[in-house]
C-alpha cells in the first residue's frame, strides 16, 4: 500500500450490445495520494455498502457547504438546441438514452464488482453489494510485498455524476496506517458499465506488516453524494 498512482482516465467497458454511443468519461484528473499515521479508534471489521452518517466527513458537513440544483437530464438535452456545435456535443456525450428518461434527478451509480490485479496474485473478483453471509470474511488475502491494481465496475443512471472521487482509508490495532485519496472524473448515464483502474499499490512487508487489516472505501461526487461506502478487513500473510 505504497507508491501508488492514480488513474489518468477513466471510460466505459469496451463490450457493446444496445448500438448506442458510449458516453465517455471526462474531466479525468490526477487524483492525490495521502499517507498517515494517526491514532485512531479501529473501525467494525465489516464490509457494508451503505453510506453511513457517523464518518469523518462530519465535520465537513457543517460547514455550509451548499450543492448546485440539479437539471434533469432531458432539461439538459433540450437546452441551447439551436446551438448545433453543443447539440452535436452532447448528443455524443450522453448517447441515445432519451427513451431511459424517469424524471428523477439525481444521479446514481451502482457498483457491481471490485476485482484486484495482480502479477504476484491470483485474479480476486469481489461481487458488490457483499452478500450478508459473507460480511466476516476477509475481502481480500494479500502477500507480503504484492504489486497490485484495484478495478471498480460501476453504472450510471439518471443523471450526470460530477467529480466522482474515492478515498480508501486503512487500520491496523487502532491506529490508522494508510490512507489514498483521488479523483476519478466526470460521468454520463450509458447502458455499459465503465470499469476503472484505481491505483497502483504495494503491500508492506515485514512482521509487522503482517496480519488482519480493516478498511473503509468511499466513493462520492462534487456535491457531496456517497454513492458507495464498503467497510471491509483483509490480511497480508508472508511469502512463501
Amino acid at each position: 500500500m505504497e507508491n501508488g498512482k492514480v488513474a489518468e482516465e477513466a471510460g466505459p467497458s469496451s463490450g457493446g450490445g444496445s448500438g448506442c454511443s458510449s458516453a465517455s468519461a471526462s474531466a479525468c484528473g490526477k487524483g492525490e495520494k495521502q499517507r498517515e499515521m494517526i491514532q485512531k479508534t479501529d473501525d467494525e471489521v465489516v464490509a457494508n455498502d451503505d453510506c453511513d452518517g457517523d464518518d469523518d466527513d462530519a465535520d465537513d458537513r457543517d460547514d455550509g457547504f451548499v450543492p448546485g440544483p440539479l437539471i434533469p437530464l432531458k432539461e439538459q438535452l433540450e437546452k441551447d438546441k439551436e446551438d448545433e456545435s453543443l447539440r452535436r456535443w452532447k448528443e455524443k456525450l450522453l448517447g441515445c438514452l432519451e427513451e431511459d428518461f424517469t424524471g428523477q434527478m439525481d444521479p446514481e451509480v451502482r457498483f457491481h464488482s471490485i476485482e484486484l490485479v495482480s502479477e504476484d496474485l491470483e485474479e480476486i473478483n469481489a461481487p458488490l453489494p457483499v452478500h450478508e453471509s459473507q460480511k466476516n470474511d476477509f475481502l481480500f488475502i494479500l502477500k507480503e510485498g504484492s504489486h497490485y491494481r484495484r478495478k471498480i465496475t460501476f453504472t450510471v443512471l439518471h443523471n450526470i455524476v460530477s467529480g466522482l472521487t474515492y478515498s480508501n482509508t486503512v487500520w491496523k490495532g487502532g491506529f490508522q496506517v494508510y490512507e489514498s485519496k483521488g479523483m476519478l472524473g466526470t460521468f454520463a448515464p450509458q447502458r455499459e458499465p465503465y470499469v476503472l483502474a484505481l491505483d497502483d499499490e504495494t503491500t508492506p512487508s515485514g512482521v509487522l506488516a503482517r496480519g488482519t487489516y480493516s478498511a473503509k472505501l468511499k466513493f462520492q461526487d462534487d456535491d457531496r453524494r456517497c454513492h458507495m461506502e464498503l467497510k471491509y478487513s483483509f490480511q497480508i500473510k508472508k511469502r512463501s
